[in-house]
């Protein structure tokens, strides 16, 4: 029997370990050579046993509702960080890259936004002012450690009309979310500043987003990338519209990431809205056909995701398992994500990261 030299045991021994190190572990360690993997976390995410899968699997973290204007300002000129600072703070010391959500919204704003102290409805000057305000001490507060932010939130209308009537389009028009972007981008230059919306890969909302847009761009405003939410369900978007939605916007030279991703159980269109149950209080079973049907889903979008690589610089996945979801309401709880309710991959998970 040829008995091995020390040196060859050695480097075999090596070969082994470099091996095992670069094999993959979790979700972003899969995609290394396409995009950052990013999850919407609360604080109560940064702890236990959910750290651990934060830290597994991505590489990229959305603070879900701690820094939307009213939990972060609740009155004028009085800010609450604590739990947005932890966030931060988490993302940071772990190298974990960090998307600011969101500095102007018409929902989850607080109503001091729009009333003088008399009650009534201020000027369009004073709500900008008052956006300008809320931007300058933000954004400069996480420089250097958010990377991007999602500057103006949802003011594409669903309905037949272009502007969502918010009260920031009843006092402002259409100019607050111009000025919001040229505020952000004075406030840190560095940063990445995308546009985010849903139904996104509905051809005629699609249409009204590129439109403004386009418009804007034309205009010199500091936009450099759209936000595609991707709050779809079991039988949307088709793999023919997302690759349409994907192709629209990269023509303009915007940057794509999908920002809230979460597939619902329940067919229907989802867009930013909750699918609400038959029943005041269906009980909700994880079934056999709705494993199948949202398994395929996400093998089809990541497949597309893929495809469209050079377009796409960020995945973000909206809550990080079927334990918590925003989703869970109406009587009935929802099932969108891959990890369930005990945080372990479900059977959608092998077949993102089979490719």
């Amino acid at each position: 029997m040829t008995k091995l030299k020390p040196v060859l045991i050695l480097l075999c021994i090596g070969t082994c370990l470099l091996s095992s190190f670069n094999k993959p572990s979790g979700l972003k360690d899969y995609y290394v050579d396409y995009f950052p993997i990013g999850v919407a976390v609360t604080p109560n995410d940064i702890r236990g046993n959910e750290k651990s899968l934060i830290l597994e699997h991505f590489n990229s973290i959305t603070a879900e509702n701690a820094m939307k204007m009213g939990p972060l300002q609740p009155g004028e000129n009085r800010y609450f960080w604590t739990n947005a600072d932890s966030i931060i703070e988490f993302g940071v010391k772990n190298k974990l890259k960090v998307r600011g959500h969101c500095l102007v919204w018409h929902a989850q704003t607080p109503r001091w936004l729009f009333r003088d102290s008399a009650g009534e409805t201020i000027s369009k000057d004073v709500l900008l002012t008052r956006i300008k305000n809320h931007i300058n001490t933000v954004v400069p507060r996480y420089k250097g450690k958010i990377y991007a932010w999602d500057v103006v939130n949802e003011v594409i209308a669903d309905d037949t009309s272009y502007f969502r009537k918010s009260p920031l389009y009843n006092i402002a028009g259409e100019d607050f979310v111009e000025q919001a972007f040229r505020y952000a981008h004075a406030a840190d230059p560095k940063a990445i500043l995308f546009y985010n919306d849903y139904n996104t890969e509905t051809p005629a909302k699609r249409d009204k987003i590129y439109k403004m847009l386009k418009g804007l761009l034309a205009k010199g405003v500091p936009i450099h990338g759209v936000g595609l939410q991707a709050h779809w369900s079991i039988n949307n978007p088709s793999r023919e519209e997302l690759e349409k939605s994907i192709a629209m916007f990269s023509s303009l030279g915007l940057q794509i990431q999908f920002t809230e991703l979460d597939i619902s159980v329940y067919s229907g269109r989802q867009g930013g809205q909750l699918i609400a149950g038959e029943k005041a209080k269906e009980q909700a079973v994880f079934t056999p056909e709705m494993e199948q049907q949202q398994l395929e889903k996400y093998k089809m979008i990541f497949d597309v995701f893929r495809k469209h690589k050079k377009h796409i610089t960020g995945v973000t996945f909206w809550n990080l398992s079927d334990k918590y979801t925003w989703l869970d309401g109406r009587g009935r709880k929802n099932f969108p994500l891959l990890f369930d309710t005990e945080l372990k991959p479900k059977k959608a998970y092998y077949e993102v990261i089979k490719f």
